[in-house]
Order: structure tokens, then sequence, then C-alpha cells
């Protein structure tokens, strides 16, 4: 136990034999619980001769009882907590303040945390000296009262409940209730908060920030082991009381004078004159912070500070609109609702009732019991940011957002997993898959030593952050030695939304400046991690990350090459050409074709197909210049690395060794096609989901209606102008040449109901898939020159590329390039389900190749026969959409009386049944079955089923979905079932798509923002017009 160097002197000095007397101690417990109070008698202090009766007895509520002391008497008198006798053994513990006898009764001083009362009776003078100590820690508040009759004397103490104020790193904890507050030496055994070594002297030992914040909840209490002068006492000799919660107690609540309350029934409106809640300093406030947009965040933030303020958000992925309100009520905590009323956000909490919110000093919101016990607080749901005071325990979390104002979830996390190893990942969104770590603070299992597990991340008032290990040390995280006090400086330490993590401190003081100061990043240089295996890296693919100056990621395009979103320069790039792998045509040699231009000091080092070594640079070019699948080349010590698309974790350093040269296409035949189609991008989406309001869908078909049509009109015109680049596209292939690829149709692929596919190889050893078309319409022949016309403009990597046709006479035959993985359906409905993550890489490219079918090609192509059969997977099982434009061409608002009905039994849309115009939201159902049989690994329709309520996908689904009973959707599905919330979400998209009332259907586009989180889910309504089966 740490003993108080200059008080021992001071008692030293002053105990001296002149009058025998002893005193009397009355203890008195005032608290609304059972304390056990001890004493015991100080060994070795000069002059000490005396004992005290009654080292350990029981005081319930309200009772009190009397130690008597003898002559002389120096020790302590503390209180014990939570104490039990073990009915087999009778033995006799407590959880704070145990003595270790095994029974009631003290023989040695209590184990920390644990308030203490010392006193040295009778010494020189007749004078008693006293004091309250919280250097070995705090567990019941407790005051000294002297009883002499001049009143001259002065009462000390702690009489706050200091627990409400202990910093994370210091607290006692019990079977996760707080139970205590830890002295800084007890917690860190480090010489300078235990005044040992070379802090041994009062002038090498300075209160601590831990011992300010005691000093500040109880001024007269002793805070560090050299606080004599304003905390050591003296009175003539005579009686005191010793009162555990002494009744004022409450008037000094910790709680009221570090926070700031908010009664039940207070609101703000966003946008209004009450739009936050201050804490008492005024450094930080809760409340509507305004966005560039004029929306509103529900967030935390340092009140003082102009820029990169927040520290907490709670409706990121959906801000609140001017005039949204939160509330504080009993029941629910906070409640964020928009104009209309519709809520937006609540506090989620177990049990209890809220009597009161907090906005404490630290930047910690609170909900508070009528005990002023935390129910809730943002502490314990961190966002993007931590902040001095705060800890996240095993299997915490931090999600970086998506930009500097975009509070939607991002590609980045920070996350203390159950193994106790720190780690960030890339997550692919949103199916939120881990990639591996590309940062790792190595503190996870030890089977030799267990002790080196990490098993909480702590970010302490000093500013430092680190994780604290099992057996007690402590592995530091930030570089930074408290030069930089929190007294001075704000902190902070955030993953941002370019992975990098950073802490960084803010000068209180606007003289020492008014920015943000990065004092560490994890990693160094995020640019050249590529420890990650898979994913698309920091920049996205096809992209050059290069570090600034401030150790952040600037992603860029190479030459050739364009941002997918020009407002997010991490989304990655795409190639401005088209790589060509067919020969044939008048294309020209590839030298003609091609450049090559040298990019030193780069790399991409995930892309590599091919090794050739050893090799020149000039051979390493020639190499790639002669491989159609090469788009690049890094060469380095005679050594050559081919890379194809797409090329990912792209980085540009002085470090990066050798140089990479990229093929460039001279003249490139499509790049008039490309800008155009970037000069007429869509001018309106609509971001909510149409939501059974026939207002909204009236408003929204009159705005297609009006915008819509006269840009269909610009854009056919704007297509036909480069009909003679669309003619070149394709290869026109001769009949005889479809024999010989296909040797005379020998190897069959697959077998629909108009086709049948066969196996082909054309020049350079391409492998091809030949579809032959054998039931024709009487028009066919200007329905295939038509389909040729479309299909020939279209380029989207989740569609399967068309390479040429024959159309010769009878002949009506299409040359696809291979896919190597075969269908989805054989793919997708085997005893062995497919991994999660692969699963939903697959709905996202379906979706998104029908966006491009429906919204992105010269002429609206709906799809109309969406299933299974008929999407394709790549080498690397990408979803690639076949027989697009196989089905005749349907213009807007085409009815099915003069086409037929299209499509396959099961995915076919009610709309083909009725007097009704055939739309894009066809394919919008039929993706909704497809996307809720990739869900459940099962075809939507299947008799085989003992109960027949399961036999249609889609209806047993949607019961579920109203019962609460989704997991019956899943057949040993772990993966799946791990992530309900997940589930529901997706299911409710399959909803929207298979309403029976086209109106109601998103378009594919909506679909699209609502699977990856930019768009939110609403509650669906019914599909059906006559209910459906129910769920078992």
């Amino acid at each position: 136990m740490v003993m108080q160097i200059s008080l021992v002197i001071f008692f030293t000095l002053h105990l001296s034999v002149t009058v025998v007397t002893s005193a009397k101690l009355t203890i008195i417990n005032q608290c609304n619980y059972t304390v056990w109070p001890a004493s015991s008698t100080s060994a070795g202090t000069a002059g000490n001769t005396g004992n005290a009766t009654h080292t350990g007895f029981i005081l319930k509520p309200g009772e009190n009882s009397t130690i008597t002391t003898s002559d002389k008497w120096s020790g302590r008198v503390w209180g014990r907590t939570l104490c039990t006798t073990d009915s087999a053994t009778g033995n006799f513990s407590c959880v704070t303040g145990d003595c270790g006898s095994g029974k009631i009764a003290c023989d040695n001083s209590g184990s920390r945390p644990l308030t203490l009362a010392e006193f040295s009776l009778n010494g020189s003078n007749n004078q008693d000296y006293y004091d309250v100590d919280l250097v070995d820690g705090y567990n019941v508040p407790m005051n000294i009262v002297p009883l002499n009759s001049s009143g001259k004397c002065n009462i000390t103490g702690c009489p706050t409940d200091l627990n409400a104020v202990c910093p994370t790193e210091l607290k006692a904890m019990n079977n996760g209730t707080l139970v205590g507050c830890q002295g800084p030496c007890a917690a860190f055994n480090l010489q300078v908060f235990c005044c040992a070594g070379s802090h041994s002297t009062p002038e090498t030992c300075e209160p601590s920030v831990y011992a300010n914040i005691f000093k500040k909840a109880c001024p007269t209490a002793y805070s560090y082991p050299y606080d004599d002068s304003t905390s050591t006492f003296s009175c003539p000799a005579t009686d005191y009381h010793v009162v555990f919660c002494p009744a004022n107690s409450t008037s000094l609540n910790p709680v009221d004078q570090v926070g700031s309350s908010v009664s039940v029934g207070e609101s703000l409106i966003a946008g209004s004159g009450t739009t936050r809640w201050l804490s008492t300093s005024g450094d930080f406030a809760f409340g509507f912070y305004q966005l560039p947009d004029e929306l509103f965040l529900l967030a935390i933030w340092y009140e003082k500070i102009q820029t990169d303020a927040i520290i907490w958000y709670a409706n990121g992925d959906n801000p609140a609109q001017k005039g949204s309100r939160l509330v504080l009520n009993d029941s629910s905590g906070l409640v964020l609702t928009n104009p209309q009323g519709l809520e937006l956000w609540r506090s989620n909490f177990t049990s209890g009732s809220v009597s009161k919110g907090m906005m404490n000093d630290d930047g910690n919101f609170q909900l508070q019991d009528e005990n002023s016990g935390a129910i809730w607080d943002s502490f314990s749901h961190p966002t993007d940011t931590l902040v001095p005071n705060q800890v996240m325990e095993l299997n915490g979390n931090l999600s970086s957002r998506q930009g500097a104002f975009n509070f939607s979830r991002g590609r980045f996390k920070l996350h203390l997993q159950e193994d106790g190893n720190l780690v960030l990942n890339l997550i692919n969104l949103p199916s939120n898959y881990s990639y591996d770590p590309y940062y790792s603070s190595d503190t996870n299992s030890d089977a030799k030593n267990q002790t080196n597990v990490g098993q909480r991340l702590i970010f302490d008032r000093s500013g430092l952050l680190y994780i604290e290990k099992k057996g007690g040390d402590n592995i530091s995280i930030s570089n930074q030695n408290g030069t930089f006090s929190t007294d001075n400086f704000y902190y902070k330490a955030t993953i941002n939304y370019d992975g990098v993590f950073t802490i960084a401190f803010y000068p209180k003081d606007p003289k020492r400046g008014q920015s943000w100061v990065i004092a560490k990043t994890i990693p160094e240089n995020i640019c050249l991690y590529s420890t990650f295996t898979d994913g698309e890296g920091v920049c996205g693919f096809n992209s050059i990350c290069t570090l600034t100056n401030d150790q952040r990621p600037n992603c860029t395009c190479p030459d050739g090459y364009s941002l997918i979103d020009s407002n997010n320069m991490y989304a990655g790039c795409i190639p401005n050409f088209q790589v060509i792998c067919q020969a044939g045509g008048n294309w020209g040699s590839q030298d003609d074709m091609y450049t090559m231009k040298e990019l030193p000091n780069t790399d991409w080092p995930k892309s590599d197909y091919e090794i050739i070594s050893p090799s020149s640079l000039q051979e390493c070019k020639e190499s790639c210049l002669q491989d159609c699948l090469c788009v690049l080349v890094s060469f380095n010590q005679s050594s050559c690395w081919k890379k194809k698309l797409p090329l990912s974790y792209g980085r540009n350093d002085q470090v990066v060794k050798g140089i990479s040269v990229m093929k460039l296409m001279k003249n490139d035949p499509f790049s008039s096609i490309s800008n155009q189609k970037k000069d007429h991008e869509t001018l309106i989406i609509v971001i909510s989901v149409l939501l059974g309001s026939s207002m909204l869908v009236i408003v929204t078909l009159l705005g297609a209606m009006f915008f819509g049509f006269p840009y269909n009109r610009k854009k056919i015109k704007s297509c036909r102008t480069n009909k003679n680049v669309v003619d070149n596209n394709l290869r026109n292939f001769s009949f005889k040449e479809i024999v010989e690829a296909t040797s005379n149709f020998r190897e069959e692929l697959g077998r629909g109901s108009c086709s049948v596919v066969y196996k082909g190889t054309i020049e350079m050893m391409v492998d091809v898939a030949v579809k032959k078309l054998d039931k024709l319409l009487q028009d066919s022949d200007k329905e295939f020159q038509t389909e040729m016309s479309v299909i020939g403009q279209t380029h989207h990597r989740n569609l399967v590329r068309l390479l040429g046709y024959c159309n010769e006479g009878q002949h009506r035959i299409l040359v696809y390039e291979l896919m190597s993985n075969g269908t989805l359906a054989s793919f997708l409905f085997t005893s062995l389900k497919p991994n999660w993550n692969q699963r939903f890489q697959i709905v996202l490219g379906i979706a998104r190749g029908l966006v491009y079918l429906h919204e992105g090609c010269c002429t609206q192509i709906i799809h109309c026969d969406i299933k299974p059969q008929n999407i394709l997977l790549d080498d690397h099982y990408n979803a690639r959409i076949s027989d697009f434009g196989l089905a005749k061409l349907l213009l807007i608002n085409q009815s099915h009386t003069e086409t037929g009905i299209r499509g396959t039994k099961g995915y076919v849309a009610p709309d083909w049944f009725r007097s009704a115009p055939i739309t894009a939201k066809v394919d919008t159902y039929s993706f909704g079955v497809l996307l809720l049989e990739i869900i459940c690994c099962r075809k939507n329709v299947e008799k085989e089923f003992v109960n027949e309520e399961q036999g249609i996908l889609t209806d047993w689904a949607y019961d579920c979905y109203k019962t609460k009973r989704l997991d019956n959707l899943l057949e040993n599905d772990n993966e799946v079932g791990n992530d309900m919330m997940s589930l529901e979400k997706l299911v409710m998209i399959v909803i929207w798509c298979i309403q029976e009332d086209p109106s109601l259907r998103p378009t594919m586009k909506e679909v699209l923002l609502m699977l990856e989180g930019i768009v939110e889910v609403v509650v669906p309504r019914s599909p059906y017009l006559y209910g459906s089966v129910s769920c078992n």
C-alpha cells in the first residue's frame, strides 16, 4: 500500500508523550447499502503505542458503532463493501477493502481500492492530525467530522460519488459492475504515479492528471503522496465521527459538477434556435450538426473547434431534414423523428427507465436512471472516433465514414478482436465482409504466455492510447509522451474514410494554433501496405496511391483511365478503352493499336498473372504488346511481371523499386461513345423507394415523362451518329468459320427453348461460346439486325461480351466470350452452399448489369428472362448476364399483346398476364425472385417439399417475414444466420421487387442503391392481392 511519505514524517515529528487520553471514533453509515467498517493500527510509527477496539464489524443503513482508541493511536479506518460469507467454508470476504483475514475482524490493511480515514491522535501539544486519503483509490463516500467544542476544526473527506468521474482506465469492475476507482499507482505501477525511485521527492513527484481529477471532485482529500499542504488537518484532541455517505453528498454529486443535465421531455429542433445541449465547460455539444447539404446529423462534437469536430454520430446513413425533432423520454430515451413524425433513430437499452440525460465534460452523453446510473451512453456505441477517458472492450469496433461529409458506413474498420488483437480491416460494402488486416498490434492469444493477450483499448485522460494486456502491462499505440497535456489540448483518435487511423490534438489556446496536429498515423504509409489478400485496396481498382505530406493517401488515375465517380477519388478508375482479345476484323497489329508508357517507382503488386525471368525491359514490353490480356508490366532486376485488369493496390513511392510500363491504345474507336455517354448521364435518380403512395407514384412518373423523354430522344440520336463505330465493334463470321471453330458443332454446352450453345475456338486459341438460334420469328432477319446493332454498343463488366455474329442465309449465330465457371444455377443449387460473400457479390453484379441495360444503353434493353441459367460466372466468379437482347427489343410502353409472353415460369412478372404496358419493371420482378434464390440457395418453385407452403419460395418468404421467422428460410446456413438484420433487409428488398403492382416496384437503380446501403429500405407492403400461406 502506498504510504503518504511526508504525512508519516509529519506525524513522527509531532508525536511526543504529553497527555495520556483516549479518543472515540463513531462510525456512521448513511449509505443506502450495508458497509463493513474496519480499522488497522499503523506499525512502526514513532510514538504509536495504542490500539483500537473493534477492528471489523457490520453497519446496515442508518446504523452506527464506536471504536475506542488507546493512548497515542495512529491508524486507519475504512469501509468494506459487497461482503459475503461462504456457506461451505465460513470464509468471510469483501469485493472492496477486504483485509484478507477470512473473518469480519481485521488484522491487516484493506485491499485497494478503498477510501481511507487516517488518524494520528494525541500528538505534540495535545494535537490530533487527520486526513481522508484517495491515494489508494476510492470505494465509498466518506467524511471525518471533528467533535471539538470550539467548532474551529475542519471537516474533511470525499463526500462525492467519485466513481461517476473515475477515468475508465482506473475503474475497478466486478462482474461488469463498477465497484470503485483505483489510484493511478495501483493501476499502472509507475514511479511517476507512486512517487518512487527517481520521483521519490516532492520536487520530482508532481500531481498527475488523475490526481487533479480526484482533487477537483474532493478538494480536501489526499490526491497524491505529497499532497500534505491542502489535505492534512489538525485539531486539539477530541472525538470524531467517520461518516459513510455523508448527508451533504447529494449536493456535491460530481455528475452535477462535470456534466449538464437534460430533463425528460426536453427536445431539440433541427434548424431552429435550440439545436444542441452543452456540457458544463462548453467543450462538448450534443445535438443537430448542420451539414453542407442543409441536412442535419445527430452528433456530439467539440463545440469550440470549427473543423473536423465531430466525435460521435447517430444517423450517418440517414441525415435529418430541417425541422426534425429529438426528444428525451423516459421509456425510449432519445428518439429522432423527421418533420412528418417518422422515426429515424432511437437509443436502445435493455432495461430501466430514463430519469435524465447528461452531457458530460469528457464528451460522453449518458442516459441515467433515478439512481444516476447510466443505462445508455455514447461511449459504449462509438462510431469512428475515440476521445480521452473512452475505452473499447473486446470485439469493439470503430467504422469509418464514406467521405468528409458523407457519414454513411465506410470501407474501413478498427477492431479489437476476441483474441485480443487490434487490427485495421478493409471492408466489402455492403456485405460487411472483412478482408485480411492491413495492420495488427500482435497482441492476440499467446499459448505460452496468456498475459500478453490484449483485453481493452484505452484512451486515457493524459492523451495516451494503449492496449491493456491481461497481465497488467500496456502496449502503447500512440508515441506521444505526454508533453501535450489534455489540460491544454483536445484529443481524438479516428479511423478516417481513407483507411488511416490517426491520433490528433488541437490547442485550447488559440494563440498556439487553430488546427488539428497529427501525432500518430497507423499505418505510417498506407499506400505501401499490400498485405491485403483481396479487395480493391485503399484507392479502388486501377488507380495509383501516393502519400501526401500529412501521411494520407491521394488517389489518381493513370493515363488512359478515368475516375468511376468524379466526386470520390477512392472509388477507383475505369479504362477509357476496350481491351480487344479476338483476332480478325480490321484492327491491325498490336503495335499499331497500342503504345507503352513508363511509370517509374510505380507498381500494382496484386495483379500478376505471369512472370518472365530473365527478361530485358524491351522483351518485357514486347511480351505485353503481343498479349491481349496484358494491360501493364512491372520490370525490376531482369524480371518481368505481366498484369491484367483489374489492377489493385497501385502505389507510387520512392521505395518502390523498378518501373511499370502501361499499355495504352493509340486511337481508341470507342472513346467518342464513352465521352458522349458521360455527357448524357441520367439527369434524375429517384433516391427514395416508391412507398405505396399513389401521389408519389404520379409525381415520379410525370417527372420521368417531363425530363426523360427528351433525354432519350437526344441519347438515341447521339448513338446513331456513331453507327459506323458500332458496326466495327463486332466481327461478322462466315458460316464456314463457325463450323471450323466448333469442329462442326461437336461439343454442346447447353440447350434452351430457342437455341443450342456449343464450345468453339477462334484465332489466337481463344475459347468462345457459340449460340445457334434455331426457332426464329417470321421477321427474324430484321429483328436479328436490330439486336446486333444494339448489342454491339453494350459494354459492361457484368454482361457477357458478344464478340461477333453470323448472319448468312438461314443461319443466325452469336459468338460470345466463354465463361469458365458455368451458370449461376449450377453454382447455386448444390448440396454445398457457396460462401455468403461470394453470393452477395454476385447479387451486386447482376443488379449493376441490369441498371446498365435499363439506363446505360443507347436503346433501353429489357431482358425479360432473368433467371439463374442466364447468369454466367467468369474466372473470378463475377456475375455476367447473358441472353440480353434475344427477346425482341421492347421500347418503353410497348404492350405484351404485340410481343407475346417472354420469360420462364417462376420468374415471369404478372404484368405479362394483364392488359398493361411491359416496362423494365418486369426485370425488377425477376431479379427479386433470383435474389431470394441466392439467399436461400434453392429454386423458387420446388414441388418435393413435404410442407406445401414451402413449395413456392416467394410466398413462403413473405409470410416468414410477416411472422418474424426468417430463420426458417435458412437451412444450415450459419453464415447468413449470424446477421439477421442484413437478412431482413434483403428480404424486404425482395418483397418490394415482387410487388404485383409494377408501379410499386423500385427501378433497378433504386434496388442497387438499397443493396449498397445508400438508400434506406423501408417496411414493404404486402406484394399480393389475396394473402399467402403461413410460415411454420
